[in-house]
C-alpha cells in the first residue's frame, strides 16, 4: 500500500529561488470526488499519473506511476478541466527534501513548502523562511488550489 506523509508550510520571502533551481510544473485534475484526487503532473521531463486518497490528518495513501509524456501531455490538454502550473524547488536541509512549490497563473502569489516524512511524528528542523503551517487547511491541498484558485479567496 502506498502512503504519503506530508506537512504543508507557507514560505517567507523568495530565499529559496537562491538555494535551488525552479523545474516548471504542470498538473491537470481528471477527477475528485469524496476528496480522493485522480492527478496527471509533467515536471520538467517527466510524467506522471497520481491517485491520492483522501487526507486522514497529514497522511493519505498514494499511487504514482511514470507515464509517456506525450501521453501526459495529451491527457492534461484534452481531458482535464481544472489545471494547476507552478515551478517546484527541491532543497535538502539537515537531511530532508524540502520541494518548494511558486505557483502560477490565477495560484500566482502563493509559496508553499512540503515535507515527506516517516512519520507523522518525525522530528525535523525548519529552514528560517518557512512559515506559518497550513497541513491540517485543505484549501492549500493543489486539487482545491486548481477548484478555488488563490487569486479568488480575497
Amino acid at each position: 500500500m502506498g502512503k504519503e506523509i506530508e506537512r504543508k508550510y507557507l514560505v517567507k520571502g523568495d530565499q529559496f529561488k537562491k538555494l535551488a533551481k525552479g523545474v516548471f510544473c504542470r498538473q491537470g485534475y481528471l477527477c475528485f470526488e469524496n476528496k480522493n484526487a485522480f492527478r496527471v503532473r509533467i515536471i520538467g521531463e517527466n510524467a506522471f499519473l497520481t491517485i491520492k486518497g483522501k487526507t486522514g490528518g497529514v497522511t493519505r495513501l498514494e499511487y504514482e506511476y511514470k507515464i509517456p509524456f506525450d501521453e501526459a501531455k495529451e491527457i492534461i490538454e484534452k481531458l482535464c478541466v481544472k489545471q494547476i502550473e507552478k515551478f517546484r524547488y527541491n532543497y535538502e536541509y539537515k537531511g530532508f527534501l524540502w520541494e518548494v512549490d511558486e505557483f502560477l497563473g490565477k495560484n500566482e502569489g502563493l509559496v508553499i513548502a512540503e515535507i515527506e516524512l516517516e512519520s507523522e511524528d518525525q522530528f525535523f528542523k525548519k529552514p528560517s523562511w518557512i512559515g506559518e503551517e497550513v497541513s491540517y487547511d485543505i484549501k492549500f491541498q493543489n486539487y482545491q488550489l486548481a477548484i478555488n484558485p488563490y487569486k479568488n479567496w480575497k
